[in-house]
């Protein structure tokens, strides 16, 4: 899929309305209120669009932007998330501390866009800006919006559009956003389109949702450098409750629920795939090291002997390269 410039970037460039604020749309006459701060309809309709609409519509609306009439404030309390979740919770937040800062330092530069509620005319729901909308609540501010139609559908396909151009999504959210779509009766090929992908991936990435249930993911979290073969390996692992049971206690204890999750990943795995009780005493190996020595792997340790003219330099040489060594070993799990 290609990629047009996001429009959040292409906000970034734009200055000139962060001075012009209307006024709260709470306080306007009611005439003035959807009709005159609304995006045309023949600009954002409700009919069904194709990805390319969409993405033209959204530099349509980069265009009306420059009006400052198109802007209007509201206040945050107003504004709720999107109903279609793409994204889970952060490991790390000081990003966003970071970016509320500059929010609180040099005040938002970058309209939102929202929709109207569709149960509640006087609520709104984000279609781009969760980041800005979540900073300006946490600062007190009013937000600098604006207001456009989309559909469930144009909604979903739009936050799709959007991620692609921004910070992509692990791969275990793209799982779950795509199950979003389908569950909001999204066409396959409309969700393939948005996230990017062909047949194939969208089938594993339904087996992992078949084979993880919703909670123990969200236990786990997005798991940034976990891609797709861990997560096939860890659905296939799963045979049973019992295993479930096992993965939740795993989650559950104190130490693993203060790991990223990357490492509550890589612990769920291994409490499936580590030795049992049941297995075999793990039995001692000799490998050959040539006229350097020999090793010898045991079920906790490694035991390496040398040949005397080898001792000296080889153990320099080990202790300088382990870490390097532990480091590929620590990658490794991620692959």
């Amino acid at each position: 899929m290609s990629k047009r410039k996001s429009i959040v970037s292409a906000f970034g460039d734009i200055r000139s309305t962060e001075g012009a604020r209307s006024p709260d749309v709470k306080d306007m006459p009611a005439d003035d209120k959807p009709k005159t701060n609304r995006v045309a309809a023949g600009i954002i309709g409700t009919t069904q669009r194709t990805l390319t609409q969409i993405r033209e519509e959204r530099d349509a609306l980069l265009a009306q932007v420059a009006n400052s009439s198109r802007v209007i404030e509201l206040e945050p309390s107003l504004i709720d998330a999107s109903p279609f979740r793409d994204r889970l919770p952060d490991d790390d937040d000081s990003e966003f501390e970071n970016f509320k800062t500059s929010i609180f330092e040099e005040g938002q530069k970058v309209p939102i866009t929202v929709r109207r509620h569709g149960e509640t005319q006087d609520r709104f729901q984000v279609v781009y800006g969760h980041r800005r909308l979540r900073a300006l609540k946490e600062l007190e501010r009013p937000v600098l919006a604006i207001i456009a139609d989309y559909s469930d559908r144009d909604l979903v396909i739009a936050q799709g559009i959007e991620n692609a151009n921004r910070q992509d999504l692990s791969w275990i959210e793209k799982a779950l956003f795509a199950e979003e779509m389908q569950s909001a009766g999204i066409k396959p090929k409309d969700i393939k389109a948005a996230l990017g992908i062909d047949d194939a991936e969208v089938s594993k990435l339904r087996s992992v949702l078949k084979g993880i249930p919703k909670p123990v993911i969200e236990m786990i979290g997005r798991a940034p450098s976990i891609g797709r073969p861990r997560w096939l390996e860890l659905a296939a692992s799963i045979k049973g409750r019992s295993d479930l049971s096992k993965i939740e206690r795993t989650l559950s204890a104190d130490k693993v629920l203060k790991m990223t999750s990357d490492e509550r990943f890589l612990a769920a795995l291994v409490s499936l795939t580590a030795a049992g009780p049941t297995r075999a005493p793990h039995k001692q190996a000799s490998l050959d090291l040539g006229e350097v020595g020999s090793m010898t792997v045991g079920a906790k340790s490694v035991k390496i002997n040398l040949e005397k003219k080898h001792s000296e330099g080889f153990s320099k040489f080990l202790e300088t390269e382990i870490g390097e060594l532990v480091e590929r070993y620590k990658r490794s799990l991620l692959e």
